[in-house]
């Protein structure tokens, strides 16, 4: 933890920490609800990044969803895990900021060349 905290981290334990993860979890919760209706992208960035920690055996995947809004703020639209960058994950990431009021198309979508993405993008 001092690695990641900073030299005062090395007196925690496992309650803090326990405690910490709750109210980050409760956060995460929060702004993964939150109203996306009338937001506008005119660019939009996809891109799924695996972590070397492995977890039940795979590598974990992180699907991302950044967004730029006309006036070039960028903003975070949307990160969870997924099975792999499948097309099955991209369409609940995207299906997901749909249900919360994301409905105006962007004018340029970027991501690479994995197709699970792009699969999902022209579904939803």
């Amino acid at each position: 933890m001092a690695a990641i905290l900073g030299p005062d981290a090395k007196g925690l334990s496992a309650t803090p920490i326990t405690r910490l993860k709750g109210v980050w979890q409760e956060e995460y919760e929060g702004w993964n609800q939150r109203s996306l209706a009338g937001k506008h992208y005119v660019y939009v960035w996809a891109d799924g990044v695996y972590c070397n920690v492995r977890l039940e055996g795979s590598r974990q995947c992180i699907l991302v969803l950044m967004g730029a809004t006309a006036d070039g703020k960028k903003e975070l639209i949307a990160i969870q895990a997924g099975q792999r960058a499948s097309e099955l994950s991209w369409k609940e990431l995207l299906l997901g900021v749909q249900a919360r009021g994301l409905t105006i198309d962007p004018a340029l979508v970027i991501g690479d060349g994995a197709l699970g993405f792009w699969k999902a993008l022209r579904q939803v």
